[in-house]
């Protein structure tokens, strides 16, 4: 068990944290929840003692070892990919090494000697015999190919940094493990290979995640940051959401009925206090009022926007037209022969193990980029507008926020652009706010209200939810759902795909996999299935297709969305303990 005993952290006037107690018992998964800049990583750094609090204490037995996933990319690039991970057993790392110097030696002492049978038995004891093993089934399973393992940490680009650097969280079976999320630069397959590995982890494990599906998949409790407090429930997100609303809404009944009550009191008071006859009555009244006043109740200081997508017009049945688009990046093929017609009223999610390939394609369908290849053609009665994954160039800018959005607002009128930015959460002097201090949530809820300026029929998002708290992603996703228009679609976020998507669209460097379907009915497919596997022994014959018949084995969770490196095969374990995600 680790926990924190009335924990106080402030950053000047401001206070994060007050009184903060709580428990995290072995066996269970802990979600931590909270808005943008509720404090949540910095919660997770006093837990792992790399943030020292203003008041309280961490406690957990010496005996039990933490483990945390680091965030600087550049602290091992010194090291090899496999002894990196290893360094997540610090112990069993520190003996390694004194094995190898001793071992190095040519003149061996006795007490070398003596010393060296000592960590020879502590070596074993710790498995450490099979610790590479062990760090490469981890690196497979997170999707980092085995000719990078014995490769030194500088030579991996970003995105697989990270990936070594969750292994090492991970290796050698930590007792707690204190996760700030884990699922960033991760493909489908591999979150899908994480949601199992910490399914069945039977030790304590704490994270922090704006992925829906993910902690819905993971956690048995969620940990609810508001007002500097930590609230801990029983079950997963998605029963807390739902848990949530619905007391918020019985609270808010008993409210207004007492406030009913209590204006009926008051008006008494005021018809009669005047009257001597009845003054001691009117004095009963107002102690009944006093008895009635109910603690107020505090609105959660989360906020979700109020993001609406509408067209200024409707577009005809012509969307989009694509003949046998193709794209390579350093000579490496992101896609190839993409040929698809594109229909009205369609939301197309746009995937695949690179996420560089759906970046690629709306910046040749933008006309930011060029392909390799191939030909398309809008439709003449389409309009688009474009959420980028990267926004930086939009920004580049003395002007504050006002004066940025109303060059995006039809008219240019200042009222529509202060409501615009109110429904993103923008009001008062927070719209005079410079673009060059805006955080990285509030420019993506800046780009979100240009696309509602836009009024356009077509939509393209590459990665919307990056830096957005989970209440703004809810919003985002039923907006986009509700949207009557045309959407192409790529995220990270499963839950999103699943309530948006009516049409699939992967990219494969072999080739596209088109399929008309929900993005769940997508993963479980066979038929899908047999066509990634085709695609990923080569390009695709002319004339084949996918057979339709029945017979063909349902995507494991690792197939699910055809990443490039073979996955290591998880060993059975015991069942999961985790099952307590929600209490129904």
């Amino acid at each position: 068990m680790i926990s924190a005993n009335s924990i106080d952290v402030r950053f000047g006037k401001r206070v994060l944290f007050e009184g903060v107690s709580i428990e995290f018992k072995p066996g269970n998964c802990y979600g931590i929840i909270g808005a943008n800049g509720s404090g949540k990583s910095t919660f997770l750094k006093v837990l792992a003692g790399e943030h020292e609090p203003d008041g309280g204490s961490v406690s957990y037995s010496q005996k039990l070892r933490l483990s945390v996933l680091k965030q600087d990319q550049f602290e091992f690039d010194e090291f090899s990919v496999l002894d990196t991970v290893v360094m997540g057993n610090k112990p069993l790392y520190d003996i390694k090494r004194e094995r190898e110097l001793l071992y190095e030696k040519t003149d061996m002492s006795d007490q070398d000697g003596i010393r060296l049978g000592k960590l020879e038995s502590d070596f074993a004891e710790m498995n450490g015999w099979n610790m590479e093993s062990d760090a490469a089934l981890l690196l497979q399973g997170l999707g980092v190919p085995d000719e990078l393992h014995a490769q030194p940490m500088k030579n991996l680009e970003a995105g697989l940094k990270v990936r070594v650097l969750l292994a090492q969280a991970l290796f050698g079976n930590p007792d707690i493990l204190i996760l700030d999320e884990p699922t960033n630069h991760l493909d489908h397959a591999s979150i899908a290979w994480l949601e199992d590995f910490l399914d069945a982890f039977e030790n304590t494990v704490i994270l922090v995640s704006h992925d829906r599906h993910f902690l819905d998949a993971v956690c048995t409790h969620t940990c609810d940051i508001d007002y500097g407090k930590i609230q801990l429930y029983s079950g997963n997100y998605s029963f807390w959401y739902g848990a949530s609303n619905l007391m918020l809404q019985q609270r808010q009944a008993l409210k207004e009925k007492n406030d009913a009550k209590i204006k009926e009191l008051q008006d008494f008071i005021a018809r009669f206090s005047a009257n001597a006859a009845r003054s001691r009555q009117a004095t009963s009244r107002r102690k009944q009022i006093e008895n009635l006043r109910v603690e107020d109740i505090k609105p959660s200081s989360r906020r979700s926007p109020s993001i609406l997508f509408k067209s200024q017009r409707q577009a005809g049945k012509d969307i989009l037209k694509m003949e046998n688009l193709s794209k390579s990046l350093d000579g490496r093929p992101l896609f190839r022969d993409l040929s698809a017609v594109i229909n009205r009223g369609e939301k197309v999610a746009i995937v695949g193990p690179n996420g560089l390939a759906a970046t690629a394609l709306f910046d040749i369908l933008m006309g930011d980029a060029k392909a390799d290849s191939g030909t398309f053609l809008w439709g003449t009665t389409t309009s688009q507008s474009y959420f980028p994954k990267e926004n930086g160039k939009y920004f580049e800018s003395d002007k504050n926020l006002i004066e940025w959005l109303i060059n995006y607002v039809k008219g240019q009128e200042d009222q529509a652009t202060r409501s615009l930015l109110g429904r993103m959460l923008f009001s008062g002097e927070e719209t005079l706010k410079p673009l060059k201090v805006l955080s990285g949530g509030e420019r993506v809820r800046c780009m979100l209200a240009r696309l509602m300026a836009a009024e356009a029929n077509v939509l393209l998002f590459d990665e919307p939810t990056n830096h957005l708290d989970l209440e703004a992603i809810e919003a985002l996703n039923e907006a986009v759902t509700r949207f009557d228009g045309t959407v192409l679609l790529s995220s990270r976020d499963r839950r999103f795909l699943e309530a948006s998507a009516t049409r699939v669209i992967e990219l494969l460097p072999n080739g596209i996999i088109d399929e008309t379907m929900g993005y769940e009915e997508y993963l479980k497919s066979p038929r899908v299935a047999e066509q990634r596997e085709i695609l990923r022994k080569g390009p695709r014959p002319m004339g084949w297709a996918p057979s339709k018949s029945n017979g063909t084995p349902a995507a494991t969770k690792a197939e699910e969305v055809g990443e490039e490196p073979k996955r290591g095969k998880k060993e059975k374990g015991p069942p999961s303990k985790r099952q307590n995600r929600s209490p129904f």
